[in-house]
């Protein structure tokens, strides 16, 4: 029988250490060196699933901004040719609202640098957002393009629900890794950020908040151009809502092998 132990206490310890190890893996804070750059991709998202669900409902799902204004335009029926556009940005900003509410007490509960929380939460975005877009692949709501619908079916809210819950999770993955100057779902306080910066006409290389908010901007821009030309070619939405899925899902793998502050990078300069 001792032989027998002996024989299997070098098996048993190797896969308690490995375990050991993955869970060490994921406890530990991540390094922010160079996160800035995946935020980037982040902006990128926004601006394409932004101009696809506008195309769709006529409606945002991360610039609560141009919301606010439907919604205060359908409050004074100025729109009547739309009448029920105000309840499509309603339900945006209230679950963008709710999306604000969890993650960032999602964040604050696991440790907002921790590989673990960044990777279930983004993990998680991605599950939204591909819930939202096998919806309209499996047609249960409607992904045509060709004409944003005047009266409301509440089923056909779900995406926009699902996706404006999930693009409060990429504000609050911003805020976790300190990059404040890449918020990744607006556009009117980078602006204002990037032209009041004293320092605007510093060289490349010694201002780097400058350079992420210009980048910031140029992300969602491109979203934004390249979801029309998507929405052009195949006159649906599923097929941006599936680009922008891949695109979070493979930031969920970078952040699962993201170096560990005991890893520190160089910082970007």
């Amino acid at each position: 029988m001792s032989d027998l132990e002996e024989n299997k206490s070098p098996q048993v310890l190797p896969t308690a250490s490995r375990a050991a190890k993955i869970g060490a893996h994921f406890l530990a804070p991540i390094t922010t060196s160079y996160t800035d750059l995946l935020m980037l991709f982040c902006c990128y998202i926004s601006g394409l699933v932004d101009s696809t669900i506008y195309n769709a409902y006529g409606t945002f799902v991360s610039m609560q901004t141009g919301n606010t204004i439907f919604v205060g335009l359908g409050g004074s029926q100025t729109r009547s040719t739309k009448p029920y556009g105000w309840a499509k940005s309603l339900t945006s900003i209230f679950c963008f609202f709710l999306g604000c509410l969890f993650w960032s007490r999602f964040s604050r509960f696991l440790g907002p640098q921790q590989r673990r929380t960044l990777v279930l939460s983004y993990f998680l975005q991605s599950l939204f957002m591909i819930l939202a877009a096998s919806l309209s692949q499996a047609g249960l709501v409607d992904g045509t393009l060709t004409s944003v619908p005047n009266d409301i079916q509440w089923i056909q809210e779900m995406p926009v629900a699902l996706l404006s819950f999930q693009a409060a999770g990429q504000l609050a993955g911003s805020r976790a890794l300190n990059l404040n100057e890449i918020p990744t779902v607006v556009v009117t306080s980078l602006i204002y950020d990037f032209a009041s910066d004293p320092a605007i006409l510093q060289s490349w290389g010694k201002n780097v908040k400058r350079n992420r908010r210009g980048f910031g901007f140029l992300g969602i821009l491109a979203g934004a151009i390249c979801g029309g030309w998507i929405n052009h070619g195949t006159q649906r939405m599923e097929g941006a809502l599936w680009l922008a899925s891949t695109i979070k899902l493979l930031i969920t793998i970078s952040l699962a092998a993201w170096p560990s502050q005991e890893e520190q990078l160089p910082k970007m300069t």
